[in-house]
């Protein structure tokens, strides 16, 4: 699928007209103010949830009271989500010790999840990052996963010593984050590298995101000229809807890759040469062209019929690729997980839907399906620790960057009973309690805000381990 802020005017012309497209699956929705302000990106996108009317237990005015007067007694306030600056390629640990408590609920875990309700809230993303510097700092949690291209971020920290912060960010991830709140992540990490700890980046998407190499390793301009080319190709395709023309070109278009991958192993030395700072280089290239081949093979004519269907009102075959992209995104971390950094802690960063234990049972959620966190198995269920982040009132953006307000939490709804603490940042653990009187909220459904406008309904102990309420947000600071 394509995404936006691709340099190709072709490419964002292509994508218009795709949210264009989707916008009449927004007939489904029985959400309120959804169809005025969907989130108009391919990654997530608004669809029908069969009807689902969207509703919580009627709770009375004393159980309200009980369970509000109980978070704000077991509640943390964190204290801010201003980013740390190094000094002398340390952060004083005392400058963390709002985020102490995570140690206890943290030490057995070897990935951590952080969601986000949206992409497009600048609160979150300097939240992120700086629960991302105490967790590597602080607690060895060495690899940074993202919800990106694996192989545009293998590029990007291959050379990133070699440029400025703000190109490994655009190298790296999608342009939903090139934002001046995200930028200070990416130059801590840069800093890092030269610590006898550096944070290493890490991409487990499936979904192309702009060329990942430039192929100058191959030491054959034709065939890095025949690699930029199906690139392109491959993406025009995936936003087409001629099933018969993709299968006619899709042979070739494998074949392209197919050569080049075959030039991996040959070409080690090249590839070691150009991507200096990325010492799996060879691995993660080979991996990286096998999925271009699997998504050649199987996932763009999956998103032909998809983009033929979304005219006929039909989402089933969006939801496939939905389906698709996840079990693909959870083999590559599961493959990094295993393969490459088999004795690493993970910080994974990814939407809410993505990481959520039971995504299959949100009930509203334009997904309805079995997404990456729900298929993760057992064992490593039991060892990670999924934190949604939501919000509470202010701005957000879509992820055209469109400015959308965030609606006032329903009464009993997850955000209202966060929201008792009166704390601008609130956090909660959810997985160390037991069902009492004052806590049965978390045990039970309740209202949710997807990107603060459409309504959910999930049990939240069910979904997540721990929540962080921001009290008031706004939409971030694009870079171009």
């Amino acid at each position: 699928m394509i995404k936006p802020y691709q340099q190709n005017n072709k490419k964002k012309i292509v994508l218009l007209s795709l949210s264009v497209a989707i916008t009449s699956l927004l007939s489904f929705s029985n959400v309120a103010n959804a169809s005025a302000a969907v989130p108009a990106h391919t990654e997530h996108t608004a669809v029908e949830n069969n009807n689902v009317d969207v509703k919580q237990a009627r709770t009375s005015n004393e159980t309200l009271q009980e369970w509000k007067s109980w978070t704000n007694d077991h509640a943390y306030s964190l204290t801010s989500i201003q980013p740390e600056k190094l000094e002398k390629q340390h952060i004083p640990s005392s400058n963390f010790d709002d985020l102490a408590m995570l140690k206890p609920l943290l030490h057995d875990k070897r990935i951590v999840f952080l969601g986000e309700s949206s992409h497009g809230v600048a609160e979150f993303n300097l939240a992120k990052t700086r629960i991302i510097q105490f967790l590597h700092q602080e607690m060895d949690y060495n690899v940074l996963a993202f919800e990106s291209g694996m192989g545009n971020v293998m590029n990007a920290q291959g050379q990133i010593d070699k440029q400025a912060a703000q190109q490994t960010m655009k190298d790296a991830i999608f342009g939903v984050w090139w934002t001046k709140e995200t930028l200070p992540l990416f130059d801590y990490a840069k800093k890092t590298q030269q610590t006898d700890k550096p944070l290493v980046l890490a991409g487990f998407d499936i979904q192309q995101q702009g060329a990942f190499t430039n192929g100058d390793w191959l030491k054959n301009s034709d065939l890095a000229k025949q690699l930029s080319n199906v690139e392109e190709q491959l993406a025009q395709w995936s936003s087409s809807k001629d099933l018969q023309g993709y299968q006619k070109a899709k042979p070739s278009i494998i074949d392209i890759y197919t050569q080049v991958k075959s030039q991996v192993k040959l070409k080690e030395a090249e590839l070691k040469s150009a991507y200096p700072n990325e010492p799996h280089i060879v691995k993660l290239m080979e991996r990286t062209l096998a999925d271009r081949i699997r998504l050649a093979n199987e996932y763009v004519e999956l998103t032909i019929q998809s983009n033929i269907e979304i005219e006929k009102n039909n989402p089933e075959p969006f939801l496939k690729t939905m389906e698709w992209r996840d079990q693909a995104m959870l083999e590559n971390l599961l493959w990094l997980s295993t393969e490459i950094y088999p004795a690493e802690k993970f910080i994974v960063w990814a939407h809410n839907d993505h990481i959520r234990k039971a995504q299959s049972e949100v009930m509203g959620s334009p997904y309805p399906v079995k997404l990456m966190g729900e298929r993760l198995p057992d064992i490593y269920k039991k060892y990670s620790y999924v934190l949604g982040l939501y919000m509470a009132g202010g701005e957000t953006a879509n992820n055209m960057r469109e400015p959308m307000e965030v609606l006032p939490p329903v009464k009993g709804s997850v955000e209202d009973i966060l929201s008792t603490t009166h704390k601008p940042y609130t956090f909660i653990d959810l997985r160390n309690r037991q069902n009492e009187r004052g806590n049965s909220w978390m045990f039970e459904p309740r209202l949710s805000y997807s990107w603060g406008i459409m309504q959910e309904s999930l049990v939240p102990r069910d979904q997540y381990d721990g929540l962080l309420l921001i009290d008031k947000v706004s939409m971030p600071n694009y870079l171009k």
